[in-house]
């Protein structure tokens, strides 16, 4: 009779590493778990290649899974691509301040359109 709490104790250990792997590996195969961009003005494209890291638009912000070069490196090569960033952030943390501008230092510049509708 004393087996059953260790039974269920087991099994309860036992699924809880399942359910956390399962996680893991459900979060892994999304891309744009990692890298989160918002541009300052709307995002005029569905989908975005810098150098070798695919961005996708998810709601107002691109996303892009974990890539090789460093983030500041990933920030200004998209914010050339898109424009200015309102936030950009890795694996959860965002940029600062000072670190956002430098990032946006390198932005392209906003069409006419684009800044006569701000």
């Amino acid at each position: 009779m004393n087996r059953l709490p260790i039974l269920a104790a087991s099994l309860a250990a036992t699924l809880t590493l399942v359910v956390g792997a399962s996680d893991a590996r459900a979060q892994a195969a999304v891309p744009g778990a990692y890298y989160v961009a918002v541009p300052e003005t709307p995002a005029g494209k569905a989908s975005v290649m810098t150098r070798s890291t695919p961005w996708a638009l998810r709601g107002d912000a691109y996303v892009a899974a974990r890539a090789p070069e460093r983030e500041m490196v990933l920030c200004q090569t998209l914010a050339r691509s898109v424009g200015r960033l309102r936030s950009f952030s890795a694996g959860g943390t965002a940029l600062d301040g000072a670190a956002l501008e430098k990032c946006n230092a390198r932005a392209k510049a906003m069409p006419a359109t684009a800044m006569a509708a701000r």
